[in-house]
C-alpha cells in the first residue's frame, strides 16, 4: 500500500519507516489536511468501470477510524464474556474482524441514507451513532436498550439515524431494504438504501426477486454482500456454484471490495451511492472475515483451522491496517494508540456496569409495538371470553 502526503511517499506499510519520514514534524491528530492513500487491493468490477484505488483521507479521519474500530472490537469481546456469564441470552452473533465494513460505509454516507442488515448488527448500530450503554442494555434484555430490551442481539434499531435494524430471518431484510429505496425514490429524496446480507444468504430467492424489482424501477438500492466466506459452518465454495457474489446480479453491475480495508470500503460506498442515485441498483461484495464463530454456540474452529484465523489476523486485520497508516504518517505514537485502546476498554466496562443497573422491561411491554396504536385492540384469555387488556 503506497502512501503520500504532498510530495512525500511512504512505501508498503510492512517496511520500516525511512529516516526522512521519521524526521518529519508530528502531524496533529485533529488535522483535516488531505492524505492520499492507495487501497490495499484493486477493485474488481462487473459491468462497470471500478473506482480509482487512490483515496483521500486525513489524520482526523484515520484517528476516528482507529478509535471507533477499537471500541467496536472491545464491545464484541465484552459481549463474548457476558454471554458466557449468561448475562446475554439467546442468539448472539459477533462482528469482530468485519469492523472496516461498518466504519468505511459510515464515512461515505449520511444519516439520511438507510441501512438494513441481518443479525450481526451490533457494530452497524454503533457506526450509525448508537451508544455502548443502550447496546449492552439491549444485549442483556434491559429496559434502556435500543429496542427497549425486547429485541436482543439480533434486533438493534435506530430509525433516527437511518438504521432499520438487524433481522433474524436469513435474507429477509433485503426485500425490506429495497422497499426503503422505493420510498426514497417515491419521495424524490437524494438518498440511498444499503441492504446488507452475508454470503450464506446470497442464494435466497427473495434476494433475486427484490433485486429484479429494484432494477426494473431504477431504485437507489445498494446490495452489500458481507462475504466472510462461511455461511454458519459451510464454506462458500460448498454452498455456491458461483461464489463471485458481485457478479450475481447478472444485469446489475457489481464491485468486489477488500472489506478489511476501511478506506477501500469508504471509496466503494461513495462510488456506489453516486451510481445508485443516477442509474439504479449495484451490488458490493465485501471480502471480509469474522474471527468468532457464526454465533456464540459455534466455536468456529471445526470447519476452519486456527492457523487460518491467526493468518488473517496477522495479515489483514482492519484495525492493524489503520494503526500502520497512523504510525507511517507520524500522526500518533504506538504508546498513544495503546492508551486509546486502554481507554476504550474502560469506557466499555463502565457502559456494562451501567447497563447492569437498568431494570428489566415491565411485563406490559409484551403488548406494545405489536399493533398500530389507537385501534382499541383487546387481548383476551384462551377462551376469548375474558378481556385481559386493551392494547395501546
Amino acid at each position: 500500500m503506497a502512501l503520500s502526503t504532498g510530495r512525500r511517499t511512504v512505501n508498503h506499510l510492512l517496511k520500516p519507516l525511512t529516516a526522512a519520514v521519521s524526521a518529519t514534524r508530528h502531524v496533529s491528530s485533529d488535522s483535516t489536511a488531505t492524505i492520499t492513500v492507495e487501497t490495499s487491493l484493486p477493485f474488481t468490477g462487473h459491468k462497470i468501470d471500478p473506482p480509482s484505488r487512490t483515496v483521500e483521507t486525513s489524520a482526523n479521519e484515520l484517528m476516528t477510524f482507529f478509535k471507533d474500530m477499537a471500541e467496536m472490537r472491545r464491545m464484541e469481546i465484552a459481549a463474548d464474556s457476558l454471554y458466557k456469564a449468561k448475562l446475554i441470552r439467546g442468539f448472539c452473533h459477533l462482528y469482530d474482524g468485519q469492523e472496516a465494513v461498518a466504519i468505511g460505509m459510515g464515512a461515505a454516507i449520511t444519516k439520511k441514507d438507510c441501512i438494513i442488515t441481518a443479525y450481526r448488527d451490533h457494530c452497524i448500530f454503533l457506526a450509525r451513532g448508537g451508544g455502548l450503554y443502550e447496546s449492552f442494555a439491549e444485549l442483556m434484555g434491559r429496559k434502556d436498550g435500543c429496542s427497549k430490551g425486547k429485541g436482543g442481539s439480533m434486533h438493534f434499531y435506530k430509525k433516527d439515524s437511518g438504521f432499520y435494524g438487524g433481522h433474524g430471518i436469513v435474507g429477509a431484510q433485503v426485500p425490506l431494504g429495497i422497499g426503503l429505496a422505493f420510498a426514497q425514490k417515491y419521495s424524490k429524496e437524494e438518498h440511498v438504501s444499503f441492504a446488507m446480507y452475508g454470503d450464506g444468504a446470497a442464494n435466497q430467492g427473495q434476494l433475486f426477486e427484490a433485486l429484479n424489482m429494484a432494477a426494473l424501477w431504477d431504485l437507489p438500492a445498494i446490495l452489500v454482500c458481507e462475504n466472510n466466506h462461511y455461511g454458519m459452518g459451510t464454506a462458500e465454495w460448498r454452498a455456491a456454484k458461483s461464489p463471485a457474489y458481485y457478479k450475481r446480479g447478472d444485469y446489475v453491475p457489481g464491485l468486489k471490495v477488500d472489506g478489511m480495508d476501511a478506506l477501500a470500503v469508504k471509496q466503494a460506498c461513495k462510488f456506489a451511492k453516486e451510481h445508485a442515485l443516477k442509474n439504479g441498483p449495484i451490488i458490493l461484495e465485501m471480502d471480509t472475515y469474522r474471527y468468532h464463530g457464526h454465533s456464540m454456540s459455534d466455536p468456529g474452529s471445526t470447519y476452519r483451522t486456527r492457523d487460518e484465523i491467526s493468518g488473517v489476523r496477522q495479515e489483514r486485520d482492519p484495525i492493524e491496517r489503520i494503526r500502520k497508516l497512523i504510525l507511517a504518517h507520524d500522526i500518533a505514537t504506538e504508546k498513544e494508540l495503546k492508551d486509546i485502546e486502554k481507554e476504550k476498554r474502560k469506557i466499555v466496562d463502565e457502559a456494562i456496569a451501567k447497563a447492569k443497573e437498568s431494570p428489566m422491561p415491565d411485563p406490559s411491554e409484551l403488548f406494545t409495538n405489536v399493533y398500530v396504536k389507537g385501534f382499541g385492540v383487546e387481548a383476551c384469555g384462551a377462551d376469548r371470553k375474558e378481556v385481559r387488556a386493551t392494547l395501546p
